[in-house]
């Protein structure tokens, strides 16, 4: 099975952020949290029957009660609960959250599929400080191409088409979806170039002690 590597105590924290009723054990997230020690579910609560505050209030919470540097990774409604903390706590670049992988989000604003995301409109429309990358699946039932594009022009994150692989869920079949590690890989490095450029910008004596790496091994 491909894995992460054995994490280094300078490497970011992975909170993963799960939609509607949670993500099961055969979810690629639940993979993910198996495989790695510094990867761990953020646990949003009423899962069944989601508030947009009380969501961010979560998610606040635990970004507030980790450590170093963070990266979120958003699957469904968890990227609506990302975005909308991102608007209402006005996180800076230089925060602890360094990226976000934000993954099938769903229609919230156009007769939503499920009436239980209505609780989350309108999306949120500010860009992230923070490197983001948004993949969306051609035929993704909660959510079209078009409309998929559109919430990552809102967000000001990099779009990837992920194919055909419906809601890109546990009924996907991904395993531990390998193509998301790439695109996690990517990301780390996008973030780790930005952290770099805003250390070196920095008077020397502000500087920040070797930032993490983000070498993942595949």
């Amino acid at each position: 099975m491909t894995g992460f590597r054995t994490p280094s105590l300078s490497d970011p924290t992975i909170l993963t952020v799960p939609g509607l009723d949670n993500s099961g054990p055969d979810h690629w997230q639940s993979h993910w949290e198996r495989q790695s020690l510094n990867c761990r579910r953020v646990d949003m609560g009423n899962w069944r029957t989601p508030n947009r505050n009380a969501w961010v209030n979560r998610l606040n919470l635990a970004i507030r009660q980790t450590q170093g540097p963070i990266v979120l990774v958003a699957h469904s409604l968890g990227c609506h609960a990302v975005a909308w903390w991102a608007a209402l706590e006005r996180p800076t670049a230089s925060g602890p959250v360094i990226g976000a992988l934000l993954v099938a989000p769903p229609e919230v604003d156009n007769a939503p599929k499920d009436p239980r995301l209505c609780s989350f409109a309108p999306s949120a429309r500010g860009v992230l400080p923070f490197p983001s990358l948004l993949v969306s699946s051609r035929d993704d039932p909660y959510i079209t191409p078009d409309r998929a594009y559109r919430l990552a022009s809102f967000w000001g994150a990099d779009h990837i088409d992920a194919g055909r692989i419906g809601h890109i869920n546990a009924e996907a079949r991904l395993g531990d979806w390998t193509f998301g590690k790439t695109l996690l890989a990517r990301l780390l490095d996008s973030a780790q170039f930005e952290r770099s450029v805003m250390q070196q910008a920095l008077p020397p004596a502000q500087r920040s002690a070797p930032g993490w790496r983000a070498d993942l091994t595949q």
